[in-house]
């Protein structure tokens, strides 16, 4: 599995601003919808019902929202890099400026698992973090994505 096969080109969007996560979930569900076609109160719901869990900010700045949705067949994701850091009960406090969020079919089971480690793999590595707080392209912030740790620690 890679991210070329999760995050579609439209699905990334720069330099967004928000003021709470309820937004940040309703942007990701607007930009899940325009790019996979899921339901975006559906999508929104998902989310919030998934952080009731447990927050999804993993630290350092990066959050990884995640929700199984019915009408899916496929893993698919979105990216947002936020201009200003909102706060999101992340592990470490610190508020979160790169989001990446997943969106699975019910039944996905293993795939979305391997899909979360995937993600969270990619943006634990500082450097790749690095490179998307210094780039506002969607298509430069896709490319670091797609590229990954082991090549951006090359």
């Amino acid at each position: 599995m890679d991210l070329h096969k999760i995050l579609h080109a439209d699905a990334v969007r720069n330099s967004h601003s928000v003021s709470s996560k309820k937004r940040l979930f309703q942007d990701l569900a607007a930009i899940a919808f325009q790019n996979y076609g899921i339901d975006p109160e559906g999508a929104v719901e998902a989310l919030l019902e998934r952080e009731i869990l447990g927050p999804t900010g993993v630290g350092r700045g990066v959050a990884l929202p995640h929700a199984r949705i019915e009408s899916l067949d496929q893993i698919v994701g979105c990216f947002i890099k936020l201009d200003r850091p909102i706060d999101f009960d992340a592990v470490d406090r610190q508020p979160v400026d790169l989001v990446f969020a997943l969106f699975a079919p019910l039944e996905s089971g293993v795939e979305h698992l391997k899909a979360l480690a995937l993600v969270s793999r990619t943006l634990r590595d500082p450097e790749v973090c690095m490179k998307l707080r210094n780039n506002d392209d969607a298509g430069t912030l896709l490319a670091i994505l797609q590229e990954g740790p082991s090549s951006a620690a090359a």
